[in-house]
């Protein structure tokens, strides 16, 4: 099964990504990272990945809306006859 794209999700694994290769850098002698220095990274890729994901949910419903109320316009199935009414 193909899932869409999910930019909230890409944000978030950008920053999780991100802190991993600060403190691997750190831990291969490359550079010092100071260790709260995953709280902003992090924190600082949840929040828009937070909002990112809200304003993507928001365009999926109002398009799942707009085709919903586009299928309404035909006959329902039973006054067409194949439908028995009981």
């Amino acid at each position: 099964m193909l899932h869409g794209f999910r930019p909230g999700r890409a944000i978030a694994g950008t920053a999780a990504l991100a802190t991993t290769l600060l403190f691997a850098g750190d831990a291969a002698g490359s550079w010092s990272t100071p260790w709260f220095v995953v709280f902003p990274v992090v924190f600082g890729g949840l929040v828009p990945a937070a909002g990112a994901g809200l304003v993507h949910y928001a365009l999926r419903r109002r398009r799942f809306a707009i085709s919903a109320s586009k299928d309404g316009a035909a006959a329902p199935a039973s006054t067409s006859g194949s439908q028995a009414i009981r």
